[in-house]
């Protein structure tokens, strides 16, 4: 105790009830430093969304922590996904300016539960990508210090579904061969760049048919 906290990953997970972190990770008290928050969200490192305090952790979390794993992880029948399509209380002010940092994940179709399924996991990766912008976590991960993991809870069947970058796609834990992958692969340069529309090719649209509120 006097040594102070040594956890080795970061996990930025959804606020739901539902989501209980240890039990997706196997792991005890002193391993986790826990991010918390509507949707999984990561706010860009410029400052553009407001001072947070998911920023905060992310910075402590790498440069004090020094911690070699970050998780960010949404879930089904997210709340905060489902409010991306659903007109909002005009007194919920912060929530509303909290839910653009996911809008970008939101599709230009009809809300269906598929649709919310793949809105789930396009925010994952939308959130992976947008921690590559944070100078700390980038020279890390280039560095090979640092490793990033998109996962996807389906709560309904107990799994953890994780992203796999050369698949473009998240599959099930059971059949993956790794905890999940970044938004790149650091070892071909021809793949610095997002993959963030090519996790499913079906739902690839023109830019100029995508609401950017």
């Amino acid at each position: 105790m006097r040594d102070g906290q040594h956890p080795t990953i970061l996990f930025i997970g959804c606020s739901d009830s539902r989501l209980v972190p240890y039990l997706l990770t196997g792991t005890g008290p002193g391993e986790l430093f826990l991010v918390r928050n509507v949707g999984a969200f990561v706010p860009p490192y410029d400052g553009s969304a407001g001072y947070h305090g998911t920023s905060a952790a992310i910075e402590f979390a790498v440069l004090n922590l020094k911690v070699s794993k970050i998780i960010v992880c949404g879930h089904s029948h997210c709340g905060g996904i489902r409010a991306l399509y659903e007109e909002i209380d005009p007194r919920a002010k912060n929530l509303a300016a909290w839910l653009e940092l996911g809008r970008e994940a939101a599709l230009p179709v009809q809300v269906t539960p598929e649709a919310l399924r793949r809105t789930e996991q396009r925010a994952v990766v939308l959130q992976l990508e947008r921690l590559m912008g944070y100078p700390m976590v980038r020279e890390q991960v280039e560095a090979g210090e640092v490793t990033l993991h998109g996962w996807h809870y389906v709560i309904e069947e107990g799994e953890v579904h994780v992203f796999d970058v050369k698949l473009g796609e998240f599959i099930p834990a059971s059949s993956a061969s790794h905890s999940g992958t970044g938004p790149y692969l650091a070892i071909d340069d021809s793949m610095d760049r997002p993959v963030f529309n090519e996790i499913d090719e079906s739902y690839q649209v023109s830019p100029t048919r995508v609401d950017k509120k």
